[in-house]
């Protein structure tokens, strides 16, 4: 009895997990120690850098570069899809002038075809010999050898304008294919400058009001504007720089003086990507702008200004000369003397005066 007791009271042998249940265990084993470790990872890991206000404004002022290298390339694919756009419509205005030549000469043709049909059923032997007026037939029939000449001539004509009709729509199917390429350009350049100005927004929206205030002064003074507080510019801006003195350099010539009389005109007015004017610029619209005024065609991007007249050093440079910057020609301003030009600097900055020697230097052009 004693010893039933005790085996009744005996803990029960454990026996090891086999089968599904063995890999429930791990299963849940395994979780328990990933969760474990991703919690201490978690602490460990070491929280990304703050960047510092001058780290900010750097990244602000690369963004805005790189945006005015995709506005120049913007405006180059804006002046090929124009063109493209006006070959296009060129080439449908001339199909569509062929089709009607052509039209004339089939209804042409047609009117002829229904009269021989009318009066040449019979062979024109029969119809001499039947006919109770020999001469007049005779007449007739040579009114109809010089008719048939002249629907063979149609027939040859319209054959060719068949053809020519062919190759015009051809090239208007090339035209259309380059037509939407340029568009495809245009709208990529297009998403570029608007990427890069909205992430320069949200760079300058983590800097403090003082901060933002402190980039803005010390972009105004990189690009020729004053140490004025933001309040001031909002109400000055626009006029600060066209009261600046002008300089006492003479232009070398009256189209030059014209170029630079209408630069110092538009002295206030905002830069906006794509603009030529009268309102708004962007660098190379502002160009453009000035020497049109002055009688003189600018082709529209940075890179092609740059080619438009003969290159002067920056030892010769002249009220008039086209200043041109970066590497990659991204940026041109007007030359007015005594180191200074006129220029649509960025967004958020109108036309100014600003130092020449502000960026890095790339080249000169003198147009006239």
């Amino acid at each position: 009895m004693a010893a039933h007791r005790k085996s009744a009271h005996r803990k029960p042998k454990q026996r090891p997990f086999t089968g599904p249940a063995a890999r429930t265990a791990a299963t849940l084993a395994l979780a328990g120690a990933a969760t474990a470790t991703s919690a201490t990872g978690a602490g460990a890991a070491p929280a990304e850098p703050v960047p510092t206000a001058a780290q900010v404004r750097a990244k602000v002022d690369r963004l805005y570069h790189d945006a005015e290298v995709a506005t120049e390339k913007y405006n180059g694919a804006k002046e090929k899809e124009a063109a493209a756009t006006k070959a296009v419509d060129t080439l449908a205005d001339e199909a569509a002038r062929r089709t009607d030549r052509l039209n004339t000469a089939r209804h042409t043709l047609g009117s002829m075809a229904t009269a021989q049909y009318r009066t040449g059923a019979l062979d024109p032997a029969v119809q001499l010999a039947l006919s109770s007026d020999p001469d007049s037939y005779l007449e007739r029939a040579a009114h109809l050898d010089r008719a048939g000449d002249r629907q063979a001539g149609l027939l040859s004509s319209i054959r060719r304008q068949l053809s020519g009709i062919a190759r015009v729509k051809a090239r208007a199917d090339q035209e259309t294919e380059a037509l939407a390429a340029r568009r495809a350009e245009l709208d990529e350049h297009r998403t570029a400058i608007r990427t890069k100005l909205a992430d320069a927004r949200k760079l300058l929206a983590t800097l403090t009001a003082a901060e933002r205030a402190a980039y803005e002064r010390s972009a105004d003074a990189a690009h020729g504007g004053g140490p004025a507080a933001p309040a001031d510019r909002a109400v000055a801006g626009a006029h600060a720089d066209r009261a600046a003195p002008r300089s006492s350099v003479a232009a070398p010539n009256s189209r030059a003086a014209r170029a630079v009389a209408f630069a110092h005109g538009a002295i206030g007015k905002p830069y906006v990507w794509g603009a030529t004017g009268p309102n708004a610029f962007d660098c190379s619209g502002l160009t453009q702008a000035a020497w049109q005024a002055a009688g003189v065609s600018l082709p529209r991007t940075t890179y092609t200004q740059i080619n438009a007249g003969r290159r002067v050093s920056r030892s010769e440079l002249a009220p008039g000369d086209l200043v041109f910057f970066y590497s990659g020609i991204s940026h041109v301003g007007l030359y007015i003397g005594g180191g200074q030009m006129i220029h649509a600097p960025r967004p958020g900055a109108p036309v100014r005066i600003a130092p020449i020697d502000q960026m890095p230097f790339a080249g000169a052009t003198r147009v006239a």
